[in-house]
């Protein structure tokens, strides 16, 4: 593991298992030898649950060997000698990690929960011995106090700022009380993190287990379908009611009280490091730089956007009376009223749409979005090591045909496997002893299933999400820095990437490769892209409106300056009217389901979603302004954002590329809210 990747981590999500000496180690272990596999993908198929542990505490082990050295010289600290060093170190628990954290995340069993709630709280004692470490702090201290006379290159100066500043938020300043306070904080939040994540993976897997001619479950594929086309007004209700229920049914996974303890705990840890709130400690490191920052855009979205969403309101009432029916909308009958009101203002039937979108030919048509770009090429390679049998992997290359990475894909739901979607990796790009090491990548979603006479057919909303997450792998495959440590990037800028790929997921010309009818091969009518066009910004009150309610959510959790209010519930439901939030629209999470916030890495980071996309819509009107497929402006997209990762300020990124500042007025007419807020 890179050090500083370690100890800036906001969270901790897959912790680690430590102890003072190693167990005696099996030669069988697969981490103990270097991987003979092509480009050095995991061995899946060698390693086993038995070998984590051993191989944790070896790694463990290792690190605190290395660490201890640095902080134990007697020379004169340099910036070789302490804070390369410690980038460099950990090695064997980056390579256990890697593993370990992906496959708790998607191919998870009972005795690998088991390990992660095992070993939370002693990574978090091994982040906490490294950050209050006297004597090593005080090495990393006289570097940085020296950094005007170093005449350091600019990633080496951003490796000595971001070290140093990890180190002061990490607590090296307290006093001894307090470190020790700190560190039974830390303990704890990893544990609960741990245990939230787990409860909800339970709770889905326990629902799944109920009889029945047909299951529908609670993962998106499912629910969502389900509640835009099911004529049953009350299976919908129970499916929905089911859904925001999750980790509130007073039940073993419960996560009410969990979700307060951790509230409460971080709460406590921004004073121990002397921040008003946790939001202030978060949002210190990130682009919006503190909580007023925050709010200051989400009111400035708030306002249009609850106006469009009143007035879709009204469209759908009026759609309820003209089928004949006279009870109020709920929160059950919005996808399926707003799904006939789509047809009949747009004639854009959704089911008809998904013939076109088969799942392989969605891919083919990002990686043609990606070849056009930068001259991308990705191979299927049948000869690579897989986690599980549906998993798909490809050797990437660039324009000149050398090496860039492997990119794995994993798109669809299986027990073991939390929901959503998300890109990680097995091995982030770095340069070791001058060796440029390429990165494994993998996307990771929960897409719709192919069936026994037809392949998985996506919904748009599918293609978006794997145009995302595609987004993502190619910010990790195209990395070019020398420290692993500055990967890292700014929760409110790593959506950059991600969101602008979003943009060609529609656009006529990549249409025109990606959605082709799965029976016949015809390419998408014109006609029916017309009406893709001319719908895309229909029910984007809806969709702003439950999206910023829990980005509001999440920050009011975390900007409480004491523990929260016993009552949760209460708390939540208070939040929500103070923004008066429809109560035909449920917030998109409820916080016993916030699984972002309370066992992820985005507690008082939800809101990054619509920051990120305030940039990737200006962004975009480079690629409009300039061509889809100018190659000036991608090589510029390129250079400056996605080989950059956070070796340099994330503003300061932004604009080498755009020229300047973003504005929100692009983002208001994208999503048809400009001129709304009167």
């Amino acid at each position: 593991m890179n050090w500083t990747s370690l100890i800036l981590a906001a969270a901790v999500v897959c912790p680690l298992l430590a102890g003072p000496q190693a167990a005696p180690l099996a030669e069988a272990n697969p981490f103990f030898e270097e991987w003979k596999t092509p480009f050095g993908v995991p061995p899946f198929d060698r390693i086993k649950n038995e070998h984590f542990p051993p191989a944790l505490k070896k790694g463990i082990a290792l690190e605190r060997q290395e660490v201890e050295a640095i902080a134990g010289r007697t020379d004169a600290p340099t910036f070789a000698n302490t804070i390369e060093a410690l980038d460099a170190s950990g090695e064997l628990l980056d390579k256990v990690q890697g593993v370990f954290n992906n496959l708790t995340s998607a191919e998870t069993n009972d005795r690998l929960q088991e390990i992660a709630r095992e070993v939370a709280p002693l990574l978090a004692a091994l982040r906490d011995d490294i950050f209050l470490n006297e004597r090593l702090f005080q090495r990393v201290k006289q570097v940085f106090e020296q950094r005007e006379r170093l005449k350091l290159a600019p990633e080496q100066q951003k490796l000595l700022e971001e070290t140093y500043k990890a180190f002061v938020r990490g607590g090296a300043n307290l006093d001894a009380q307090q470190k020790q306070r700190l560190r039974e904080v830390n303990k704890e939040l990893s544990v609960l993190s741990v245990r939230f994540g787990d409860n909800l993976l339970k709770e889905a897997a326990k629902a799944a287990g109920q009889p029945g001619k047909w299951l529908f479950t609670l993962h998106a594929p499912s629910i969502w379908p389900f509640l835009s086309y099911d004529d049953n007004r009350e299976l919908r209700r129970q499916i929905l009611t089911a859904y925001t229920q999750r980790g509130d049914n007073g039940n073993a996974q419960d996560n009410k009280q969990i979700l307060a303890r951790i509230a409460a705990l971080r709460a406590t840890r921004a004073k121990i490091l002397g921040y008003p709130t946790h939001a202030h400690f978060v949002l210190e490191d990130r682009m919006a730089k503190n909580p007023e920052g925050v709010y200051g855009l989400l009111k400035q979205l708030w306002e249009p956007a609850l106006k469009v969403a009143q007035q879709e309101k009204e469209s759908l009432e009026a759609m309820i009376r003209e089928h004949g029916y006279s009870f109020p909308l709920a929160p059950w009958d919005w996808r399926y009223y707003a799904e006939k009101v789509k047809q009949a203002r747009y004639q854009l039937d959704e089911n008809e749409l998904r013939h076109y979108f088969p799942l392989e030919r969605v891919r083919e048509g990002a990686f043609y979005v990606a070849g056009r770009l930068y001259g991308l090429k990705f191979i299927a390679r049948q000869d690579l090591p897989k986690y599980h049998p549906e998993v798909g992997a490809f050797e990437v290359r660039d324009a000149d045909g050398s090496h860039l990475g492997v990119f794995l894909v994993d798109f669809h739901p299986r027990p073991g496997k939390r929901g959503g979607a998300w890109s990680s990796r097995y091995r982030q790009q770095r340069i070791k002893e001058g060796k440029d090491i390429r990165p494994i990548v993998v996307n990771v979603c929960n897409f719709t299933r192919p069936t026994a006479d037809r392949p998985a057919l996506l919904r748009l909303e599918e293609v978006e999400t794997l145009f995302h997450e595609f987004g993502h792998g190619l910010h990790s495959l195209l990395s070019r820095i020398r420290y692993g440590s500055l990967a890292r990037v700014p929760t409110d800028f790593v959506e950059l990437p991600s969101q602008i790929m979003e943009n060609w997921a529609l656009e006529p010309e990549v249409l025109k490769i990606s959605a082709r009818h799965y029976k016949t091969g015809a390419p998408i009518p014109d006609e029916l892209i017309r009406k893709i066009k001319n719908a895309e910004k229909f029910n984007q009150g809806f969709a702003t409106v439950e999206y910023l309610a829990a980005s509001f959510l999440d920050m009011d959790w975390h900007t409480l300056s004491e523990g929260p209010p016993q009552d949760v519930i209460a708390f939540e439901k208070a939040a929500l009217e103070k923004i008066r939030l429809l109560p035909e629209i449920v917030v998109r999470y409820r916080s016993p389901y916030f699984q972002h916030i309370f066992s992820g890495g985005y507690s008082a980071g939800y809101y990054s979603y619509i920051w990120s996309e305030v940039l990737d819509s200006e962004a975009f009107q480079e690629f409009k302004e300039k061509g889809l497929f100018d190659q000036a402006t991608a090589r510029s997209f390129r250079r400056n954002i996605l080989e950059k990762g956070g070796t340099a300020d994330a503003m300061e990124m932004y604009k080498r590329f755009r020229g300047r500042e973003p504005s929100v007025e692009p983002l208001l007419e994208k999503r048809g809210l400009k001129g709304k807020s009167g």
